[in-house]
């Protein structure tokens, strides 16, 4: 008997037909674990779904993307509705997405995502609304669980950088059914008490340990507390709604507590740094005042009466010395002159002459006798000569030259 004989593309061809036939796989919920999650750049998104007992290959197309309201990531629990159908030219079947929902946490997720968009839109997410943390604060309010790790983190880090921080701590329940109301009756009570700064949150755990402070009712008391609020919940990875809401978020409560309690130490390094400036500054302005006022006092000794008396003093003494030097000097030239002319009148003198054995004759009228002419006999003569007068009396005259003697 002669044995039918297929080709691969017809054995493939003909699981696909079974796989079509088969009701139930046109559509399916399958539950399992995401793993190896691609997407694609057309759009499209490859991953795997498992669970600890097998693995099936997925794929969502870019078209079925409109329903995913969230990111797919490793390790998601997801609830994937979509139809098994077989690839025929590799010969394997895989699950084409039609839509994806996330499982148990995944709800909560959702549920997050849904009141995050709400609580954004109406606006508490708003910049505009957020308090600023006052820079130094004497108290500080802490709503958390009154034992384990935060509590003791914030009170540590709060004292050790302040010693004087007055702490006020409202020992809240922030797990479980009663977490919610503990929580917003803890806001109201430490915001009534008046504190500087209000710490709201808890330790680290899963999304169900934190979801009390998701709830609408915790945001609204953080949105309408006076007092400002600074969201520590979880660790740095955690995030919830209050930290939206919250003034301030911090990623850790020892965080927390550095963000609202100023270092002391460093407050006072910064002191010593401003008195020191402001001393140095001190100093240059009383070593510039010191110079001017010695400037202004040189001045004053300049400008004051008794200086200006000793330097008009000075000033006449100066010309006392120059005026006498000028006299002097003038008294000097004139004695030179004198002395010319009195050596030219020594010259001209008659005395001069009559020591020389001249004599000099006046008559009894005191006229000069040069001319013969000038006497007649019996006229009395005066006649000087170098050591006395003689007294004459004309007996004759002779007329003519000197050495020509004639009788009158």
């Amino acid at each position: 008997m002669k044995q039918n004989v297929y080709t691969v593309a017809q054995i493939n061809s003909y699981i696909k037909n079974m796989f079509t036939q088969d009701y139930m796989l046109r559509f399916v919920l399958v539950k399992g674990e995401i793993s190896n999650c691609k997407y694609h750049s057309s759009g499209h998104i490859y991953f795997t779904l498992k669970d600890e007992k097998g693995v099936i290959a997925c794929v969502m197309f870019a078209g079925n993307r409109t329903g995913l309201s969230f990111r797919l990531e490793e390790g998601q629990m997801v609830v994937v509705g979509g139809t098994i159908d077989v690839y025929e030219r590799d010969g394997k079947y895989q699950l084409y997405a039609k839509q994806i929902t996330l499982d148990g946490a995944g709800v909560l997720y959702e549920k997050f995502d849904r009141m995050k968009r709400r609580l954004e839109e109406m606006g508490m997410f708003a910049p505009e609304y957020k308090q600023p943390i006052p820079r130094y604060i004497r108290t500080l309010g802490v709503v958390t669980a009154p034992t384990g790790a935060a509590v003791r983190d914030i009170i540590n880090i709060a004292t050790r950088r302040n010693p004087y921080i007055q702490i006020i701590l409202y020992p809240a329940i922030v797990q479980g059914d009663q977490a919610v109301a503990s929580i917003v009756n803890g806001i109201r009570a430490l915001e009534q008490l008046g504190v500087d700064v209000m710490i709201v949150g808890r330790g680290g755990g899963s999304i169900e340990d934190l979801w009390a402070f998701n709830e609408e009712e915790v945001a609204q008391a953080v949105f309408d507390c006076q007092v400002p609020v600074i969201s520590a919940v979880g660790h740095e990875t955690d995030t919830t709604i209050t930290d939206f809401v919250a003034d301030l978020r911090a990623p850790t409560p020892s965080a927390a507590a550095e963000l609202a309690v100023y270092d002391f130490a460093q407050l006072m390094d910064r002191f010593a740094a401003y008195s020191n400036a402001l001393n140095h500054a001190m100093q240059v302005q009383l070593h510039r005042q010191q110079n001017r006022l010695e400037n202004q006092k040189v001045r004053l000794k300049y400008l004051s009466p008794m200086n200006q008396i000793q330097q008009k003093r000075t000033y006449c003494m100066d010309l006392e010395g120059r005026m006498v030097g000028l006299m002097n000097s003038v008294l000097t030239q004139q004695r030179h002159r004198m002395a010319l002319y009195a050596e030219k009148l020594k010259g001209l003198s008659p005395l001069e002459k009559l020591s020389q054995g001249y004599a000099y004759v006046e008559d009894a009228n005191h006229r000069v006798i040069n001319d013969v002419h000038k006497v007649k006999p019996e006229d009395l003569l005066q006649i000087y000569v170098k050591n006395g007068t003689i007294q004459a009396e004309v007996k004759e005259i002779n007329k003519g030259k000197y050495g020509e003697g004639t009788d009158a």
